[in-house]
């Protein structure tokens, strides 16, 4: 039948996004999210809460959007609608296709309290450092790839370094 979905087609989904290299995928492999849980969960306290209302969304689930909308240069409205439009998306944030993805209010009231607890700078600084430190650079801004890359560690010689400092440009770099 054309119209019903059959037992293996979002598994299908999945194999043929990380086939053609999926770059979520590639960062949850680069980056442990879980050692941002302690600070999230220290930045975000909240205070103690009657019985009652919908429990909070995952922390390290919100981190990870808020890097989704860093990478991709997102709005609060479009992040919501590109995690319910794309596979990918929730495949990263580890939403199934009938997963509560949060609204656009959510997303921002997070970002906000990350800002309030000064925190928001420093989970950042930690998630750059993790991708230096793995040897990867991230390229955000660009809603065609936000992919992340290695970066290539430049070494130059003595020479090349006490040329520059007198401020001749090296003579190996002069042919390029």
């Amino acid at each position: 039948m054309a119209g019903q979905p059959g037992f293996f087609d979002l598994s299908n989904r999945y194999e043929a996004l990380s086939a053609a290299g999926d770059p979520l995928e590639r960062l949850s492999g680069v980056v442990d999210f879980e050692v941002f849980r302690g600070p999230l969960i220290a930045a975000l306290r909240r205070s103690v809460r009657g019985k009652g209302g919908r429990p909070p969304f995952d922390p390290v689930m919100m981190f990870k959007i808020l890097v989704l909308q860093a990478l991709y240069s997102f709005s609060d409205e479009a992040t919501e609608f590109q995690i319910k439009d794309r596979l990918s998306f929730q495949r990263f944030l580890g939403l199934g296709l009938d997963g509560t993805v949060p609204d656009a209010t959510t997303v921002w009231l997070f970002c906000e309290r990350l800002v309030q607890a000064k925190a928001i700078d420093k989970l950042f600084a930690r998630f750059d450092a993790a991708l230096t430190d793995r040897g990867y650079l991230a390229m955000g801004g660009q809603i065609i790839d936000a992919t992340v890359v290695p970066a290539p560690k430049q070494r130059n010689t003595e020479e090349e370094k006490a040329a520059i400092k007198d401020g001749r440009i090296p003579e190996a770099w002069k042919a390029k």
